[in-house]
């Protein structure tokens, strides 16, 4: 436990950060910015918490300076605690042995009158919030750590982006990227690399770079509890565990390829960089043929092909079942394994993993099928901290408590726009990710 003075050191300088803000906004003649005023919001919090610690430490050092001192038996009046902050003296540790225990701790504390266990408030350590904001409660970094891991790492889309992270003093974070846009006379927006003769005057060049912005963006979740599984610790762990990740996974993916930037992250089918293949010429509607799979193939980064993946709808596994190349006057499957359909079907595409996710289009709109590399070409912003925090009154009637969670992240493609290659031209532009076009 940290001393009184490291305590008072610590609102010093919250309030030294306060001061800074405004002294900054004075200066440029501006009001305060939205991510200023959440930020000071946060940092009054936390000085309002240091407050009561001090005044708890001073309460128990007073207590314990007397309990010291020799006196006479006396019967001493209980009183009710001025604040729901209360110490649990019989617990030793400062974690807690499960998330299905915090979990229990945030139900008690959130009802009415309800304990709050010391715990929930050293939550997180290190550079993580620590302050309960909103009646929210940080999850404990090692499970909070875990859940990022099943939702971010083994996640299918998720898993392969590039990841930074965003300090707790920041909501957002500022990378250099590539502004490239055609290789038919430079590389990397600038770059000249050429032959000369000896002695030559020589002629510099330079990459050019853009700015790629991560402002976090809120991912919010909610589960249910009824009476009976609060009970069961064990139960309830393993059932808001893999809820959390389920739910939070299904979102992360649908931001990364729908999301259209507004209070979200940017998705690929909306970015500039996004690759559209036109369907062949006389192609029936809400069709996939061999054809549009070998000219999305013909997009991709070659040198970085193994890093591709194929993404699909599942309403478009009849069409991947029954396509085929043609050869003479007859034709070979491209999707079908050579014991056809009593063989399990080639989970991959043009030697490239594919992938049925509910995240795409529907048959003949554009995302219905989609080569990606995520790997190369998608970075994303997140910050430590997952907060919850419980009502038993949004379900009250139906014995139930709801638990929300929250997160924040951001993302979006590297590139701003698709790659005209050194050679092929504007017709033949090149991405990270590729789509067919519509066939209506």
């Amino acid at each position: 436990m940290k001393t009184i003075s490291q305590y008072r050191e610590e609102i010093k300088a919250l309030k030294d950060s306060i001061a800074n803000i405004d002294a900054k906004a004075i200066n440029e003649n501006r009001d305060l910015t939205i991510e200023e005023l959440d930020l000071k919001k946060e940092m009054f919090q936390q000085i309002n918490l240091l407050n009561y610690t001090i005044k708890t430490q001073e309460e128990q050092e007073q207590l314990m300076a007397g309990l010291e001192a020799p006196r006479t038996p006396a019967t001493v009046e209980n009183k009710k605690p001025a604040s729901p902050y209360v110490q649990v003296t019989d617990r030793k540790q400062d974690k807690f042995n499960s998330l299905g225990e915090q979990l229990t701790a945030v139900i008690q504390a959130g009802r009415p009158g309800g304990r709050v266990d010391p715990r929930l408030l050293n939550a997180a350590s290190g550079m993580n919030e620590t302050v309960p904001s909103e009646g929210g409660f940080l999850i404990q970094t090692d499970f909070a750590t875990r859940l990022f891991e099943d939702t971010f790492n083994n996640g299918l889309v998720a898993g392969q982006c590039e990841k930074v992270p965003i300090s707790a003093n920041s909501n957002s974070i500022v990378v250099n990227g590539y502004d490239e846009t055609s290789r038919a006379s430079s590389t990397f927006g600038g770059i000249v690399i050429y032959h000369e003769e000896e002695a030559a005057e020589k002629t510099a060049s330079k990459p050019k770079f853009r700015r790629v912005e991560l402002s976090l963006k809120k991912l919010i979740g909610m589960c249910y509890l009824t009476d009976e599984l609060m009970m069961d610790v064990a139960a309830m762990e393993s059932r808001i565990g893999a809820a959390f990740q389920s739910a939070f996974d299904f979102q992360v993916q649908d931001d990364l390829i729908n999301g259209t930037g507004a209070g979200m992250a940017l998705g690929i089918l909306a970015a500039g960089c996004l690759v559209s293949v036109a369907k062949e010429t006389g192609q029936n509607a809400d069709t996939v043929v061999a054809e549009n799979i070998v000219n999305m193939y013909s997009r991709r980064f070659a040198a970085r092909t193994g890093n591709y993946i194929w993404l699909y709808n599942q309403q478009i596994e009849p069409q991947l079942y029954t396509m085929s190349l043609a050869v003479g006057t007859g034709g070979v499957p491209v999707f079908m394994p050579p014991g056809g359909l009593s063989d399990t079907p080639h989970a991959r595409i043009m030697g490239l993993p594919a992938y049925a996710i509910e995240q795409c289009a529907a048959l003949g709109d554009v995302g219905d099928i989609i080569l990606a590399n995520f790997k190369d070409g998608y970075i994303m912003g997140t910050k430590g901290g997952l907060k919850q925090d419980m009502s038993i009154h949004v379900r009250f009637q139906y014995d139930e408590a709801c638990l929300r969670f929250v997160l924040r992240m951001d993302g979006q493609p590297w590139r701003a726009s698709a790659l005209t290659p050194y050679k092929g031209g504007a017709t033949a532009t090149q991405s990270h990710f590729i789509a067919l076009a519509a066939r209506a």
